[in-house]
């Protein structure tokens, strides 16, 4: 391949791992030293709910990238709406809700639309082959 489609095939998988690992980090929220160890395990794993469906979206874009760049483009997309006004209701302020919606959902609809491009860049490079 050539050095161009190989970083186009790339940069959206390791952004996506990267964009997982900092979904992931909010479920270290759920260790409170007030609750007994198999609690707090069980708090984490669940918290880690959101992580379990974005490393399965991967798995489908590596294998499938243009289902699974439509996929996890949808993902970000469909829960820009509920992190905003969660987000929103918490702080009452536009900018830190942007930012935060900025920082957890965007990223995904970027990964996605690059999966997408990796896709049809690879199938144009066929195409001429």
């Amino acid at each position: 391949m050539k050095t161009k489609i190989l970083i186009i095939h790339w940069i959206p998988r390791i952004l996506c791992i990267l964009a997982i690992l900092f979904i992931s980090l909010f479920a270290l929220d759920s260790f409170d030293p007030k609750l007994p160890v198999w609690k707090q395990i069980a708090g984490f794993l669940i918290h880690l709910t959101p992580t379990y469906l974005l490393i399965i979206l991967l798995y489908v874009a590596w294998k499938w990238e243009l289902i699974g760049g439509i996929a996890i483009a949808i993902v970000g997309v469909i829960f820009t709406p509920f992190i905003y006004s969660m987000n929103y209701n918490m702080n009452h302020s536009v900018w830190i809700t942007l930012s935060i919606v900025f920082s957890i959902t965007v990223p995904f609809i970027i990964v996605g639309v690059l999966f997408i491009w990796s896709h049809f860049a690879k199938k144009r490079e066929k195409a001429k082959a």
